[in-house]
């Protein structure tokens, strides 16, 4: 289904909206599959903002503005968790699963990204969240392990102890709605299989252990069963296959992936675009990472790294178009890689060299060093994308949530359609589509991004509402 199309069948499935863009009413579960350094930062910020102790900053749901109106242009736009009605972080109760017993507070001081100081005041609501037995497969994330894992006979049956996990978190917590994040580690790459063609194909493949199923795919798969909305933070392949999206589909589930765009990913979809609308040509593009956590652990394994490296090279191609462009970009060299460096810990360093060329093909360079936080930039996303998802399946939607490609290095394109990854042009299909979910004016811009999407005329959006 093309942008336009899915826009208007937003339009359509306003008529069946059942919430106020006022109070959401009844609590949200939001539900980690993983609880390592991203996951407990978010789960510990997000508690640290309700109370007062810590600013959500990097998140645009709590501190974004939107402008709903051409009459005031001038005047200060509403914040867009008051113009959609997304549920209150007071209203969120924080679970999920981890293959580690540490509850909350341990793992977030494992992890170390937040200092003890700052969990100190928290430390008590942290204790209290302790994870559910996880479903883990060495097969698929081979450098580490852990404990507090489930037993099984068939992955069916992982599945449906899932199933009953979120039921009965949800029945224990008073939830009146859910939402569950992937937040767990990059799996080894899966290529498409038979087995993931049908949703009748994976089920029966779950029946009877199908090798070509990962952990991934079950969690997403009890979700949907759950009726649960699902968001894959990793590149890890889950919902990117015709059975779980029939799934989806089927059960009215909403869902989006894959793979947070937070560190030298987002720089790219910063740069790129602003290289190429300036016609200036690329001769090469290199990035490296060094990274200590437990993340970069995992990707040191050569089968996860090989998920992560499909998911960083996609992104430039969209952009530059070197099938419209190969005189700027037909040999464009584009190489990623990732180093595990224990010492740095969560404190992620990327450095991007850019060999550009420009009036009679006079070369130049860019370099860039961004010494970033991984988990820091990553959990304003999560909470972002799980108030998100649970206003999508609020407001009726259901399926692939392409509005949310902004959040995402690979995001997910509907059949037949192409990504898009520049950033601003993500920016405006999410504010187009908020604008609708609110019933607000469509036409109004974003004061700052005046971006059109790729291939597509303003007018066509518009002529939607």
């Amino acid at each position: 289904m093309g942008i336009n199309a899915r826009l208007e069948r937003s339009i359509v499935n306003r008529q069946a909206d059942y919430s106020t863009n006022g109070k959401t009413g009844g609590k949200l579960a939001v539900l980690l599959p993983g609880l390592g350094a991203v996951g407990t930062t978010f789960i510990a910020g997000a508690i640290a903002a309700r109370r007062g102790l810590g600013a959500p900053i990097g998140s645009l749901t709590q501190l974004g503005r939107m402008p709903v109106s051409a009459d005031a242009p001038d005047a200060m736009p509403p914040r867009i968790k008051d113009v959609v009605g997304l549920a209150e972080l007071d209203d969120l109760v924080f679970g999920g699963w981890d293959i580690f017993e540490d509850n909350c507070y341990e793992a977030a001081c494992n992890a170390g990204v937040l200092t003890r100081d700052f969990l100190a005041p928290l430390q008590e609501e942290l204790e209290a969240i302790r994870p559910m037995k996880a479903v883990f497969d060495p097969a698929f994330v081979r450098n580490i392990t852990g404990p507090n894992v489930k037993k099984y006979k068939t992955k069916m049956d992982a599945a449906e102890a899932l199933v009953a996990d979120i039921e009965r978190f949800m029945a224990q917590n008073g939830c009146a709605r859910a939402v569950g994040v992937w937040c767990g580690s990059t799996e080894v790459f899966v290529d498409v299989e038979p087995v993931h063609a049908s949703l009748k194909a994976f089920e029966a493949g779950l029946r009877g252990n199908d090798d070509a199923i990962s952990p991934t795919m079950i969690y997403a798969y009890a979700h949907i069963k759950a009726g649960v909305p699902f968001i894959n933070s990793a590149p890890n392949r889950a919902l990117n296959t015709p059975a779980l999206v029939e799934m989806a589909e089927q059960y009215g589930v909403p869902f989006a992936g894959h793979d947070l765009k937070t560190g030298q990913t987002l720089m790219k979809t910063i740069l790129a675009p602003g290289i190429a609308s300036r016609q200036l040509g690329v001769s090469g593009w290199y990035s490296t990472n060094i990274l200590g956590n437990r993340d970069g652990l995992v990707l040191d394994d050569p089968g996860s790294f090989k998920t992560k490296e499909e998911s960083k090279l996609s992104v430039l191609d969209s952009i530059f178009r070197p099938d419209q462009n190969p005189q700027l970009y037909g040999d464009m060299h584009h190489k990623v890689r990732i180093d595990y460096y224990p010492p740095r810990g969560d404190a992620k360093e990327g450095w991007d060299n850019i060999d550009i060329f420009g009036w009679m093909g006079y070369p130049m360079q860019i370099k860039v060093n961004f010494l970033c936080r991984d988990s820091i930039l990553a959990a304003p996303l999560v909470l972002d994308l799980a108030l998100l998802a649970d206003l999508a399946q609020r407001k009726g939607q259901s399926g692939n949530q392409t509005w949310l490609s902004y959040y995402f290095k690979s995001p997910q394109a509907d059949p037949g359609e192409g990504v898009v990854h520049a950033l601003m042009a993500q920016e405006r299909m999410l504010f187009t589509q908020l604008r609708i979910l609110a019933d607000a004016d469509v036409s109004v811009d974003h004061p700052w991004d005046p971006a059109i999407l790729p291939n597509t005329d303003s007018r066509e959006l518009r002529s939607d509402r």
